[in-house]
C-alpha cells in the first residue's frame, strides 16, 4: 500500500523538503499580511474619521470575535485535523480581503460596515491561529521544529518591524483601494501554499491517531465537554500550565507597559515622542534576532533557557524605569523583544513536541488566547500604574515578571526539561 509522501520521509537539510519550504512561505506570507493590514486598517478608518474612540472601536471589533472563538477553534482543530483547518480559515481570511476590497472600491462604507468586515477577519483569524501552529508537527520532523518555529516568527516580527512604514508608504504612493489589493494577492498567495500540504498529511491522519483517539471520539457528542476536556489537561499537566501562566504574565507586564509607558516615556526623558518610533524599532529588531537564534542553535537545555528567558524579560522592562537616553531604552527594548521572541520559539515547540496530537489545537488555542487576548488587561495594568510615575511602572511590571522567572526555576518539570 503506498502512502502521500510526507516531510517526515524526506531527511534532507532543515529546509530541503519543498514541503517544508511551503509551509514557511505560507504561514510567513500570513504573518507579513496581518501586519500590513493592522496598519492599513488604521489608516483607512483615520481616512474615514477623526481620530479618536472610533479607531478604537474598528480594532476591538476584530479582537472580540478572535478572542471569543479562539478555544471552540481549538476543539474543531483537533477534531478536523489542523491542515484542513488552517487551510479552510486562510481561504476565509482571503474571501474577507476581497469583500472589503470590493466594498471600499464601489461604494463609500461607513466606519460601521468596515467594523463588521474586519469583524469576520477576526473569526477568521480564531480558526487559522491555533491550526497553523498545530500544523507543524503534523509536516514538520520534530528535530526541525524549532527552526521551522523560528523562521514563520521570524517572519512576523519582519513584517511588524517594516510593515507600519511599507503599508503606509503604499498607502501615500497608489491609495488605499490599490494597497489593499496587493495584500490581497499575497494573501491568495499564502493560501495557495498552505493548500499544497492537504495531500501531504495522509489521509488517516486524525487528532486521535494516538492513544487519546477513544477519547476524541466520545467528545464528539459535545463541544463544551471536549473544551473542557483541553482545559482541565492543561490545568493538571505541570509544564503546560507553567509555560501559560508565564506567557500570559508576560504578555500583561510587557504590551502595555512598553507600548503606552513608552511614548510616556519618549515624551518626558528621551526628546520627545518622536524618539518612540526608534525605541519600538528596537523591539522589532530584537524579536527577529531572537527568533532566528532560536532556529539557528536550538537550546540543549530548554529548562533553564526557560528561566533566562523569562528573566532577561523582566530585567529589560525594570531597566525601562532608570534610562534617560534613547540609545540606551533602544537596546534595552530590543533585549526584551529578544528574550520574548527566543521564549516564544522554545514554549510553543516545547508543546508541540510534547502535548498529545488529539489535545494539540485547544492548548495551541490557550497559548494564542494567553498572547492575543490579554492586550487591554495589559493596558489596563499600565494605565493604572502610570499616575504614579514611569519608573514605578516598569520597575512594578519588570520585578513581576522576575518572580515568575524565580517560580519557573522553582518547578523540577521545567528545570528538567531537554
Amino acid at each position: 500500500m503506498t502512502t502521500e509522501p510526507t516531510a517526515r520521509s524526506h531527511p534532507r537539510g532543515p529546509l530541503g523538503d519543498p514541503h517544508l519550504r511551503r509551509l514557511v512561505v505560507g504561514q510567513g506570507l500570513a504573518a507579513v499580511v496581518d501586519a500590513l493590514f493592522l496598519v492599513w486598517l488604521t489608516l483607512f478608518v483615520l481616512e474615514l474619521s477623526k481620530p479618536g474612540i472610533v479607531t478604537g472601536f474598528v480594532l476591538v471589533a476584530v479582537a472580540l470575535p478572535r478572542a471569543a472563538l479562539l478555544l471552540p477553534a481549538g476543539v474543531v482543530v483537533d477534531r478536523l485535523g489542523p491542515v484542513r483547518v488552517a487551510v479552510a480559515a486562510a481561504w476565509l481570511r482571503v474571501a474577507v480581503l476581497l469583500a472589503l476590497g470590493a466594498v471600499i472600491t464601489i461604494t463609500a462604507p461607513s466606519v460601521t460596515t468596515v467594523a463588521l468586515i474586519a469583524g469576520l477577519l477576526g473569526a477568521a483569524d480564531a480558526a487559522y491561529f491555533p491550526a497553523a501552529l498545530a500544523v507543524l508537527p503534523a509536516i514538520v520532523p520534530t528535530e526541525k521544529l524549532s527552526r521551522v518555529n523560528a523562521l514563520i516568527q521570524g517572519a512576523e516580527s519582519a513584517g511588524d518591524l517594516v510593515g507600519p512604514a511599507v503599508a503606509a508608504a503604499a498607502v501615500a504612493a497608489v491609495g488605499f483601494d490599490a494597497t489593499l489589493a496587493g495584500i490581497s494577492a499575497m494573501a491568495v498567495l499564502a493560501a495557495i501554499a498552505l493548500s499544497t500540504l492537504v495531500r501531504v498529511v495522509r489521509r488517516g491522519e486524525r487528532a486521535g491517531d494516538d492513544a487519546g483517539s477513544d477519547a476524541v471520539h466520545a467528545e464528539r457528542l459535545s463541544s463544551t465537554r471536549a473544551l473542557g476536556v483541553g482545559l482541565r489537561y492543561a490545568w493538571h499537566e505541570p509544564l503546560v500550565r507553567g509555560m501559560l501562566a508565564a506567557v500570559a504574565l508576560i504578555n500583561i507586564a510587557v504590551v502595555g507597559p512598553v507600548l503606552v509607558g513608552g511614548a510616556v516615556l519618549a515624551d518626558q526623558r528621551l526628546g520627545g515622542t518622536g524618539s518612540l518610533g526608534a525605541v519600538l524599532s528596537g523591539f522589532g529588531a530584537g524579536s527577529l534576532a531572537g527568533s532566528l537564534m532560536a532556529g539557528w542553535r536550538p537550546p540543549a537545555r530548554r529548562g533553564w533557557t526557560v528561566v533566562g528567558g523569562v528573566a532577561a524579560i523582566g530585567a529589560g522592562v525594570a531597566g525601562l524605569g532608570v534610562v534617560t537616553h534613547v540609545a540606551a531604552a533602544t537596546a534595552v527594548v530590543s533585549v526584551v523583544g529578544l528574550g520574548s521572541a527566543f521564549l516564544g520559539v522554545v514554549v510553543v515547540a516545547t508543546l508541540q513536541e510534547r502535548v498529545p496530537k488529539w489535545l494539540l489545537g485547544r492548548v495551541l488555542s490557550l497559548v494564542v488566547l494567553a498572547t492575543v487576548a490579554l492586550d487591554p488587561f495589559s493596558y489596563v495594568v499600565a494605565g493604572l500604574l502610570l499616575p504614579y510615575g514611569t519608573t514605578t511602572l516598569f520597575l512594578v511590571c519588570g520585578g513581576a515578571v522576575l518572580a515568575c522567572a524565580v517560580l519557573v526555576a522553582t518547578s523540577p518539570t521545567v528545570r528538567s526539561l531537554r
